[in-house]
């Protein structure tokens, strides 16, 4: 049916390293392979196999689990996106319940990913990470921004006070800092 690869961390996994909760669930003890050090695995790579066909408007999504935590979508793959390199944001150890794959009373013992058939329409993006890349470059771009309008701002009663040319004096910097720094911009994408 599907397949997995960690990279660089592990050779081809296929569905019978998961524990098939029902027909459409399957669990992937994260003890398995690194115990306890399960949040040093960041990428996750799943794949369709040729000989399975998953109706059209199915997808296979991709959750984790951190040990006491709920699962947290990070991904899924289609017909039509029969292969993806997903990263995996493992949620705080502990944080409130939303989707359990496992018995609702019983909390997991272990990290966890966890692989379930669902209509595609309803998940909300099958490129979870890409997503949240673009929201934390633009977090550090706008902090960024913050920190050196800051660092000129003067005050007037109640009001901050910023010089009126602040906005071309930024960018100016931050386009000589981007050429002289390939490693600058990518600074901002971690």
């Amino acid at each position: 049916m599907f397949g997995v690869v960690f990279p660089n961390r592990s050779f081809p996994i296929d569905i019978s390293t998961f524990t098939q909760i029902d027909t459409l669930h399957w669990v992937l003890d994260m003890n398995h392979f690194v115990g306890e050090a399960y949040d040093q695995i960041g990428e996750m790579c799943i794949f369709l196999l040729n000989n399975f066909t998953l109706p059209p408007d199915k997808a296979l999504a991709v959750y984790v689990q951190s040990p006491g935590s709920a699962f947290t979508f990070c991904g899924a793959v289609t017909l039509s996106r029969p292969s993806a390199v997903l990263s995996l944001q493992w949620p705080e150890a502990g944080s409130a319940a939303q989707m359990q794959l496992t018995a609702g009373d019983s909390a997991p013992l272990s990290a966890k990913i966890g692989i379930s058939v669902e209509d595609a329409a309803a998940l909300p993006s099958l490129d979870v990470a890409a997503e949240r890349k673009i929201e934390r470059l633009a977090m550090r771009v706008g902090e960024n921004l913050f920190n050196f309008m800051q660092s000129f701002c003067g005050v007037d009663g109640s009001k901050l006070v910023v010089p009126m040319d602040i906005l071309d004096r930024w960018f100016k910097k931050f386009q000589e800092r981007a050429k002289r720094d390939p490693g600058f911009l990518k600074s901002f994408a971690l």
